[in-house]
């Protein structure tokens, strides 16, 4: 069924809400900062509506809001507007892989490096003997979706299952440029409130894989661009 613009609306500025505080969105919130210029007995009424509709659930007996995958996947395809990277970010990345270049190890290192720092997530990477190269563990210690241990050591260990990965990773058919999965896709305990993003880099001589792995809410927005002039810096680079 086709949304209307008021639930398109609606479900953009819940979902952009939830990007932002990673809590359960109520009607009294989006009536305040959303200028859908309708009654909170409508916001709720359209809420209830994209909950059936398979858009948003409920959690627990909060009276908020959270956005189901298909929900994110529906904003991400159709909703979302991406973000222009920075000349300022453009410059940095650049310089982080100018001092990788020489041997591949060093330049994907490198990459993922500042690929963590530029998305604030957990970046990897994977070459064509799926070596893995991870950064920013640490980013997603500070987000509240991995105060639960056993997540966390879930994702982290998942750096280890080149198995796991590669299953994850093959999902990105050849048509894809950019491929985002949901952890409950997987059917991986505790990956549930997980977020992937993937994408290929294809050099003259190598061919392989970039991911971040972060919350289901990952800021779509900034992180699909960036991801995207990462793939292009390193399938512009030849002589390695």
């Amino acid at each position: 069924m086709d949304l209307t613009e008021r639930q398109k609306k609606l479900l953009r500025a819940i979902i952009e809400k939830y990007i932002e505080t990673a809590e359960a969105i109520g009607s009294e919130t989006i009536e305040k900062e959303a200028s859908l210029g309708v009654s909170p007995a409508t916001i709720r009424n359209e809420m209830v509506r994209l909950t059936s509709l398979g858009y948003l659930r409920q959690p627990y007996t909060s009276a908020g809001r959270i956005p189901t995958s298909s929900g994110m996947k529906f904003y991400v395809d159709q909703l979302m507007e991406e973000k222009t990277l920075s000349l300022k970010d453009e410059v940095a990345i650049k310089e982080e892989f100018s001092q990788g270049q020489g041997r591949l190890d060093q330049l994907l290192k490198h990459t993922v490096k500042a690929l963590a720092d530029q998305t604030h997530s957990l970046a990897l990477a994977s070459d064509e003997e799926n070596d893995i190269y991870a950064a920013g563990m640490a980013n997603i210690l500070d987000m509240p979706e991995f105060y639960d241990i056993d997540i966390t050591k879930t994702v982290l260990s998942m750096i280890d299952k080149v198995d796991l990965l590669s299953q994850i990773f093959s999902r990105l058919s050849s048509q894809d440029q950019i491929k985002i999965l949901f952890g409950e896709e997987l059917g991986v305990p505790y990956l549930e409130p997980c977020g992937f993003i993937v994408t290929r880099y294809q050099m003259p001589n190598h061919n392989g894989v970039l991911a971040i792995v972060g919350p289901s809410r990952l800021n779509y927005s900034v992180i699909i661009p960036t991801m995207r002039y990462f793939s292009q810096l390193l399938s512009a680079i030849s002589g390695i």
